[in-house]
């Protein structure tokens, strides 16, 4: 896609992030402007579609690397740790993206009302694909609506229902259609990461997770790679060091404490691990990252 069709959407995301940062008004909207490339960045993706309209990203879902740039999308369908570095920003041209959250139920009630076709086989959490130039117009009339705090409730559902209409329309559709039915193999994989999420700080139950999901632990175990390129275990692993990450950068709390807190008996074992990932122990991580966050200048 051309920099000239993408410059109306650019303009509303620029001054959408000057009025608010990242948050936004309108529900599961988030912005992104960055003004230098980065090093890696631990987050975890909820399903959602996310576009570039200036520079460019890499996110690692596992060992998959998925690049894209100005006119690119991604979209999550299930909630998925991944690691990924902003590789084309600058003073002059950040990077600049945002985020829309997906809701199932909108696309469930899609795919009933048309009687869209089945899901197709299993695939990846991640998927990239160019921005089709039908959705430039309705994602840039949703994100207007933030400067329209009395139409948004009652026009952003509207226009969100034809965002993923569209999307389910477009090369991502099959993407889309297994977000939405409930029993497709991706949502079934989906319900046992739920499960993941809510006790990622107790042992690990193939045997369960495969019950939640209606497989066989065999069958459970393959497909749950080959959606998130992870084994459960690593899966819980990424899950269990981030939330570590996180208390400590907000609050500082003992390093010991917090392993046992995320489902680690061995505080050498936690510290090890944690160092594997994030490139330091994490008690010097931790205060690392909080100077950081206080000396960092506003874009």
């Amino acid at each position: 896609m051309d920099t000239e069709s993408l410059a109306p959407l650019k303009d509303t995301v620029t001054r959408l992030w000057q009025a608010h940062g990242r948050e936004t008004p309108l529900d599961g909207l988030y912005l992104t402007a960055v003004s230098a490339p980065t090093g890696p960045i631990h987050a975890v993706y909820r399903p959602s579609l996310c576009v570039v309209v200036q520079g460019a990203k890499i996110s690692m879902l596992g060992d998959r690397a998925f690049r894209y740039d100005a006119g690119k999308c991604l979209i999550a369908s299930m909630e998925v740790p991944i690691r990924a570095e902003i590789t084309q920003a600058s003073p002059d041209h950040p990077y600049l993206a945002f985020s829309l959250a997906l809701d199932p139920t909108t696309i469930t009630e899609l795919l009933l009302e048309t009687s869209a076709a089945p899901v197709l086989p299993v695939s990846p959490a991640l998927s990239v694909q160019s921005l089709g130039a039908e959705l430039l117009d309705p994602l840039d009339r949703l994100l207007r609506l933030c400067d329209r705090p009395r139409d948004l409730a009652i026009l952003a559902p509207l226009v969100r229902r034809e965002i993923t209409w569209l999307l389910l329309n477009s090369p991502m559709g099959s993407v889309l259609r297994q977000i939405g039915l409930a029993g497709s193999l991706t949502a079934r994989i989906g319900r046992s990461i739920a499960r993941i999420r809510e006790n990622f700080a107790d042992p690990l139950s193939i045997g369960q997770l495969a019950d939640v999901a209606g497989m066989s632990p065999a069958t459970f175990h393959r497909h749950f790679k080959a959606v998130t390129a992870m084994t459960p275990v690593q899966y819980q692993k990424q899950l269990r060091l981030q939330e570590a990450r996180r208390l400590l950068l907000s609050d500082a709390a003992d390093v010991a404490r917090v392993g046992y807190a995320i489902g680690y008996e061995s505080a050498s074992q936690f510290s090890r691990e944690y160092r594997r990932m994030f490139g330091a122990p994490p008690g010097r991580d931790g205060l690392a990252i909080r100077k950081g966050l206080a000396t960092q200048p506003d874009l």
